[in-house]
């Protein structure tokens, strides 16, 4: 009895080799058109990395603030010190001391004035560290659609192949091109997960680096509106 186990064990192992599928195999087995669109796909997805991780370094970079920087720029301002609170500005290097920089070269004129240059830095700003993020939104959206687009093509063609040969084509090689297909859609709907959630970890990482400028630009305003 063991014997006959033993003699069966084999067939049974080589049949599962036989059958299974590396997932290389499985990308490149499905003809031209589901190559390309899976090398879109990666294209894609190393656009949305890239995107990415430059943008959280950025954004990282710009979030790094000095809690003292205010107070310095008060005590400059109420002491008459001008200059050495642009040179502390210019000194430090992130959103909220440029926009602090821009209302100090403004001080003598009217508080709007100073408010509207602040608004207009500020912008620019925003535009810097928003800088391709609607890349990866674009990407998040796309690749989805494009993963689709190659499952209906191999689909399209996989019925074409069983429409021509009279509908006696074997089922193994149609099964083959329809779950060939179905990996495309696979491939689009892991790329557009993940730029997608890329895309809002950096704009909930941006909303806050803006609501500290925001909050900070207040604070100057402020002091300049303080009675002398």
């Amino acid at each position: 009895m063991l014997s006959i186990l033993n003699q069966n064990t084999p067939k049974i192992d080589s049949e599962i080799e036989e059958n299974s599928l590396s997932i290389m195999d499985l990308l490149l087995s499905g003809g031209t058109g589901a190559i390309v669109i899976i090398s879109i796909l990666f294209v894609l997805l190393f656009i949305a990395v890239y995107i990415y991780f430059e943008r959280i370094f950025a954004i990282k970079a710009a979030s790094k603030y000095d809690e003292s920087f205010m107070d310095k720029i008060r005590d400059s301002v109420v002491s008459g010190k001008i200059e050495a609170a642009k040179i502390l500005c210019a000194q430090t290097n992130n959103p909220i001391a440029r926009l602090t920089e821009k209302g100090i070269s403004r001080i003598g004129h009217s508080l709007e004035d100073i408010n509207k240059a602040i608004e207009n830095a500020g912008r620019l700003e925003v535009y810097k560290l928003e800088k391709n993020v609607s890349i990866l939104a674009t990407v998040a959206g796309a690749a989805p659609m494009i993963g689709f687009l190659g499952t209906v093509i191999g689909m399209i063609l996989a019925f074409h192949n069983l429409a021509s040969s009279s509908g006696t084509a074997d089922m193994g090689v149609l099964a083959e091109g329809i779950y060939t297909a179905m990996t495309t859609t696979v491939g689009g709907l892991v790329v557009g997960i993940v730029a997608y959630i890329g895309y809002n970890h950096l704009v909930v990482r941006t909303d806050k680096v803006i609501h500290s400028m925001e909050a900070n630009a207040v604070d100057f305003l402020d002091l300049l509106n303080e009675p002398a």
